[in-house]
């Protein structure tokens, strides 16, 4: 499978048009967005209707810039959209784990509401998996600032890294860190950036598609 990941474009116009060139030339299965599509959910209608024009499927999660509830209700009307903050999906043949907001953690904490949605959903995460995530793993190329010399990422999602082995896993949040990959184990952690990156994805194996 051919995906297409994307994360904070935060509505602009130039990169959604980066992004929508690359996705008509490079005929993705699936589309992923990691959350803050908008600025503080700024013309989110406009936002979204255009994410649902691209050619094809989209899964998307909400960032800290976005409301799940509003989100959630405006995606109903996109057939090409697919809401996934918390929830567990099965897209040309992956199961998908998605959750959304959150992004501001420090130290190793965890997120509540993520540990008790896998805890009760455990029997339904197998292989092969994806996890998108809007704020990154802690303790990660993805979660580190430089200027604060501190990771800053959700021990949560680290452990279920390590314990589920997913394919995939997809975060965005930190801006600093656009387009940053590292692999822990069986497992390619990425920052797909605003302007997108290309994935090949194979049962027991992701990897990027240089362009």
């Amino acid at each position: 499978m051919k995906l297409l990941a994307f994360t904070d474009i935060h509505s602009s116009q130039s990169a959604f048009k980066r992004l929508e060139s690359k996705a008509k030339k490079q005929k993705p299965d699936l589309i992923i967005c990691c959350g803050d599509f908008t600025v503080f959910e700024q013309n989110v209608k406009d936002v979204l209707k255009k994410i649902n024009s691209l050619p094809a499927p989209v899964i998307l999660i909400p960032g800290n810039h976005e409301d799940d509830e509003l989100i959630r209700r405006i995606c109903q009307k996109y057939k090409n959209i697919t809401y996934a903050h918390l929830s567990i999906l099965e897209a040309n043949g992956y199961r998908i784990v998605g959750h959304g907001g959150g992004g501001f953690y420090g130290g190793r904490h965890r997120d509540a509401e993520f540990d008790a949605f896998t805890k009760a959903t455990k029997g339904k995460i197998k292989s092969p998996l994806i996890l998108i995530t809007h704020a990154p793993p802690y303790n990660t190329k993805l979660d580190y600032l430089d200027w604060l010399d501190e990771h800053v990422g959700c021990a949560s999602y680290t452990d279920f890294i390590k314990k589920h082995k997913p394919i995939l896993a997809l975060s965005g949040h930190l801006h600093e860190n656009f387009k940053k990959t590292e692999r822990k184990g069986k497992t390619l952690l990425s920052n797909p950036g605003q302007d997108g990156t290309l994935f090949e994805l194979a049962e027991k194996y992701a990897k990027i598609i240089r362009e």
